[in-house]
């Protein structure tokens, strides 16, 4: 039978040799010396330029950074620093120093439409370069954008895990075809919402559906509730998401409508899809983004779903298996399962397991959205209970609980 992992091998780890961001790189680089650190993602080519000759750079590992010329690249090496240049003719970073925004996903819809914008252009190229089996240096980009991916979703979250403890954060899973208006999204929704007042981080997949709903109703948390059903009434008026363009033009009108999700970058500073090198309004002690939509942990696999423009933050994977462990290990606080097909069953056993096993230390409830659902079209109550009962931890069948009430749905939540 195995055994849950060392707590050192499943806890988040702060790297104090990572440097993610051009104000703590000045900072080092006036101390004479990089050697030992990682430096990611900078843009090092951007004035004002920095003085690399005369530093100590012995052991320096320089991913994804963008140099003045090809020579101080070389010159780094020759002085004993190890060079990962960013990979050319690629859309996307292979070292995102930070998660994506909405506004980053979105970015090229006005000009040109759903083919137009980022999320779209990356897929095409994801597709364009073998999908799920990518030759070998489309493969080595994508693990280099995760790792980026890997670092900046903790980067973003230790603040919060700090000031509200891990149990803080609840997924909330649920079928992606769901549509907009319907008494599922419209719950979901709600659920998000009352969650977010409640001071706790909403996280979705990150698709449309239910996870949608659920981040919308995060990012409208802080107003009244009669804007929650203005929203929703009016992303209903493009309900279906393989209307690709109509659907996201919704999305964005009601952005334009009810506000942004997370504080504007500086001025002067540039889109991820530039590669922006300052990260300022990315601070560990900036929690905007958590309060205003939460967390979205989607993958490229799933690219020709639309983007979900409403969470804070999003932590877009090409890897949908690293994917869904980050989502289920982000949510200790319990986890709401709205009506969903074999993909969210899948994701309730994969959570079961870890549960199961204590993979990742005690986690919340289990709370299934409309009863009926979960106990007679498909009954996943009766494998759940018996199996978490039979847990070496103990009877934990107890962490089961259904509802067709999404405010009972916080209640049970918050214990």
């Amino acid at each position: 039978m195995p055994t849950p992992p060392p707590a050192d091998v499943i806890e988040p780890h702060t790297w104090t040799n990572e440097i993610q961001t051009r104000a703590e790189f000045d900072r080092r680089l006036a101390g004479g010396s990089l050697v030992g650190l990682t430096i990611q993602g900078l843009r090092l080519d951007l004035a004002p330029i920095p003085d690399l000759t005369s530093v100590e750079v012995a052991g320096t590992l320089f991913v994804g950074c963008r140099f003045a010329s090809r020579q101080v690249g070389a010159d780094l090496v020759r002085r004993g620093a190890n060079v990962v240049p960013p990979f050319s003719g690629l859309p996307y970073p292979t070292q995102p120093p930070h998660l994506y925004t909405p506004e980053d996903l979105a970015a090229g819809f006005a000009e040109g439409g759903y083919q137009a914008m980022y999320d779209n252009r990356v897929y095409a190229h994801f597709r364009d370069h073998g999908g799920a089996l990518p030759d070998v240096r489309e493969a080595l980009s994508q693990r280099l954008h995760d790792h980026g991916v890997d670092n900046a979703l903790a980067d973003a979250t230790r603040a919060w895990l700090t000031a509200h403890g891990p149990q803080s954060v609840v997924g909330v899973m649920g079928g992606h075809a769901v549509r907009r208006g319907s008494r599922s999204y419209r719950m979901a929704a709600v659920l998000g919402r009352e969650l977010a007042r409640a001071q706790r981080l909403v996280v979705t997949g990150g698709g449309p559906g239910v996870m949608e709903a659920a981040n919308l109703g995060a990012y409208l948390s802080t107003r009244p509730a009669e804007d929650l059903t203005a929203a929703i009434d009016l992303l209903a008026t493009a309900p279906d998401y393989t209307d690709h363009d109509r659907y996201t033009a919704a999305a964005l009108r009601v952005r334009e409508l009810f506000g942004r999700s997370v504080t504007p970058p500086p001025e002067g500073t540039e889109p991820l899809t530039a590669y922006r090198a300052d990260s300022t309004e990315l601070a560990t002690g900036d929690l905007d983004w958590a309060h205003c939509g939460g967390l979205a942990v989607p993958t490229w696999l799933y690219g020709h779903e639309p983007a979900n423009l409403f969470a804070g933050r999003i932590a877009k994977y090409f890897s949908n298996a690293i994917r869904e462990d980050t989502i289920l290990r982000l949510a200790r606080g319990g986890i709401v399962f709205a009506p969903g097909r074999a993909g969210t069953v899948q994701e309730v056993f994969q959570a079961a397991t870890k549960t199961y096993y204590g993979t990742d230390g005690a986690r919340g409830a289990y709370v299934f959205l409309d009863r009926s659902y979960w106990t007679e079209e498909l009954p996943v109550e009766s494998l759940l209970r018996p199996l978490l009962a039979s847990s070496p931890f103990g009877d934990l069948a107890g962490t089961v609980h259904l509802t067709d009430d999404a405010h009972e749905a916080v209640r049970l939540l918050l214990g």
